[in-house]
């Protein structure tokens, strides 16, 4: 049942928490590359050519930027779990989305330490990703070996070693992942490299095809 609220954009009222003019202005599908989620003209942006990722593929919905860095925000850091169903149906909508949660066969949020785990009191990936598809979802596949920095405060050459040895695939698991269709689900994405070292690792496992799906991409 729809339960009349304000945007938390424009302030209309009666309205969802985020109204059809805002997604409508602030929402609309970009081009982007196929593997890495930027903003690009071409079906493989110049980087993922010159430098493959390890992901086969990537989707993300909006670019973060206004309205939607806010939005995050509350989600993520002010106890606002309530946000990521409404995020789940924009990422839902984007083009072939809806594809690639129906072909993957396992749904694998990226996983908090223990240390952020603990501050936030619980994973966006992962309620995030339950919006998705909560059948699918399997959290305890992947681990989080090490609390790591954030990789947005990072220069980019640092952030690759920032992650190695962050993840691995949980022991009682590795035989279940072998020769599966799987989909990453995160918030954001800064550079991939978060992603890249985790799609690395579920290869490494046996997985044949690692794609990922975030709900914002940082602007290049």
């Amino acid at each position: 049942m729809y339960l009349p609220s304000q945007c938390a954009i424009c302030k209309a009222w009666p309205s969802h928490a985020i109204c059809d003019a805002c997604v409508a202005a602030f929402g609309r599908p970009a081009l982007r590359c196929h593997q890495c989620a930027a903003v690009s003209a071409l079906k493989i942006c110049t980087a993922c050519l010159q430098n493959p990722p390890a992901l086969h593929a990537c989707w993300a919905a909006l670019t973060y930027t206004w309205p939607w860095v806010s939005l995050i925000a509350q989600f993520k850091f002010q106890s606002q779990p309530g946000w990521a169903r409404h995020f789940a149906l924009l990422m839902q909508s984007t083009p072939y989305v809806a594809d690639a949660i129906e072909q993957a066969q396992v749904l694998i949020p990226i996983p908090l330490s223990s240390e952020r785990l603990s501050e936030r009191g619980f994973n966006q990936s992962l309620v995030l990703s339950q919006q998705l598809s909560r059948e699918k979802t399997h959290p305890s596949s992947l681990l989080r070996m090490r609390n790591t920095l954030a990789q947005s405060s990072l220069p980019r050459q640092q952030r690759l070693t920032n992650l190695k040895g962050a993840f691995a695939v949980a022991p009682f698991m590795a035989a279940k992942l072998r020769g599966q269709r799987i989909l990453l689900v995160d918030d954001v994405m800064t550079s991939g490299a978060t992603l890249n070292a985790a799609a690395q690792v579920l290869k490494q496992a046996g997985a044949v095809h690692v794609a990922a799906l975030v709900f914002a991409r940082t602007p290049a």
